[in-house]
This record gives structure tokens, C-alpha cells and sequence, in this order.
């Protein structure tokens, strides 16, 4: 138990590095369900602001450019899930207290819950439902494990059966094992060959759409990175 405490509490951590990710392009891609004019470059360019920037107050403002393009594209999956991407991803960076937190990610719930009402892939859903669960453990890790362990694992598992070519879940899976120590069998030795496979599915994976989910690659691409720099010094 302590193990599976331990590895779940700190791919939590590892995870919320990941707000470093490859941006959508604002392109002029069509977006999944029909949608005002610009509305695809609007949604992307927001993105794009989403996955560039760990400031607390500039992440609200942008989960709230995500709720007026759910208003103008009510039958999108998208801003619904970003706005839970962005929602969790302000649990890691503001100062704020336990209660807040917890208030952030109840409504990353919501937003999830109404991404999948909407049919929304369910492999990215079943991964921001990990993420989510991650935050909440994370807030208080001794106290929240019973509660939230299993769910996180689970909701791995499904994004893994729902698209095995997702390279996400994978990402997450090669964290929990680097920040794990190596007494249980982790570690950064132990988690590269799970970088390798998951920057694998990363080089073959097609986002269904331009605003599609498709962040992660370059922390993949930084963990690979920092093995060659032990391998440069031992070779001198």
C-alpha cells in the first residue's frame, strides 16, 4: 500500500509538469461539430494559451475563454475538456489552500462530466479523470489514498483499452515509476524504456483534428534528453 501511495502521490507531481506541452496549432482546422466562422481559430489560439503558461491568474482567465467558446459551440467536447485540463491544472500552481483546490477541481469535474456527455473521446476523458483524481490525492496524499488510488489506476486502464495508440496514459505510467524510488522498484533507469515506448506512440499518433488533445510529447522529449547528459559525461 505504502508502494502503490507513493507512486501514485508523485506521478501527481511529475504530472503537473506537464503544463509544459507541444500546443495545438490555431489553424484554420474545422473543429469536430459544426461551429461559428473563426471559431476554430479562436478555440485553437486559446489552447494554445492554455499549454504556454503556469501563472495562476492568466490560466482563470483563459478557463474563461473556454467557457464562451462552450457557449458559441455548445455540442464541442473540446472547451468542456480543456476547461477541466486548465481547471486541474490551477491546483498545482496557485497558493491557495486545500478547500480552494478541491473547489477548482469540482468543477473540472463538471466540465469533464459534461465533455463526455457530449461524446467525447473516451480514451482523453478517461485520462483527465486520472489527472484529476491525481490532484485530489495530492492535496492531502496519507489522508486521500483509500479514496482516490484505485479510481486513478482504473481510469488509466480504460484510456489504455479505449485507444492503446494513446501515448497519454503511457506518459503517466513512465512518471509514476521515475519519481518512484528505487527500492520499489523505480526510479529513472527503471522508467526509461517506458519513456522510449511512450515517445513511440507519440511519434505515430495523429490527433483526430487540429484542437484535438496532443500535449505531453515534449516532456517525453525532455526525460529522453536528460539520459544523454549523464552518458555525454561518462564518455569524457
Amino acid at each position: 500500500m505504502k508502494k502503490n501511495l507513493l507512486i501514485l502521490a508523485l506521478a501527481a507531481v511529475s504530472f503537473s509538469a506537464a503544463a509544459q506541452t507541444k500546443p495545438a496549432a490555431p489553424a484554420a482546422a474545422a473543429a469536430s461539430v459544426a461551429a461559428p466562422a473563426g471559431y476554430a481559430e479562436q478555440l485553437g489560439a486559446t489552447i494554445t494559451e492554455l499549454m504556454s503558461t503556469g501563472d495562476a491568474a492568466q490560466l482563470q482567465e483563459t478557463v474563461n475563454k473556454l467557457e464562451r467558446a462552450a457557449a458559441a459551440a455548445p455540442t464541442d467536447w473540446l472547451p468542456r475538456y480543456y476547461q477541466a485540463y486548465g481547471r486541474t491544472l490551477l491546483t498545482f500552481v496557485t497558493k491557495e489552500d486545500g478547500p480552494a483546490k478541491d473547489k477548482y477541481l469540482d468543477q473540472a469535474t463538471a466540465a469533464l462530466e459534461q465533455a463526455r456527455k457530449l461524446g467525447g473521446d473516451e480514451s482523453e476523458l478517461q485520462v483527465m479523470q486520472a489527472y484529476i483524481n491525481q490532484a485530489r490525492l495530492m492535496i492531502s496524499p496519507m489522508t486521500r489514498f483509500q479514496t482516490y488510488g484505485g479510481p486513478i489506476g482504473e481510469a488509466l486502464a480504460k484510456a489504455k483499452g479505449a485507444n492503446p495508440a494513446n501515448p497519454r496514459p503511457y506518459l503517466l505510467e513512465a512518471n509514476s515509476v521515475y519519481f518512484t524510488p528505487k527500492m520499489f522498484g523505480g526510479g529513472p533507469e527503471a522508467a526509461k524504456p517506458l519513456y522510449e515506448a511512450a515517445k513511440a506512440r507519440f511519434t505515430a499518433f495523429k490527433p483526430a483534428t487540429a484542437l484535438a488533445p496532443n500535449w505531453g510529447e515534449r516532456q517525453v522529449d525532455g526525460r529522453l534528453k536528460s539520459y544523454e547528459q549523464p552518458a555525454a559525461q561518462a564518455a569524457k
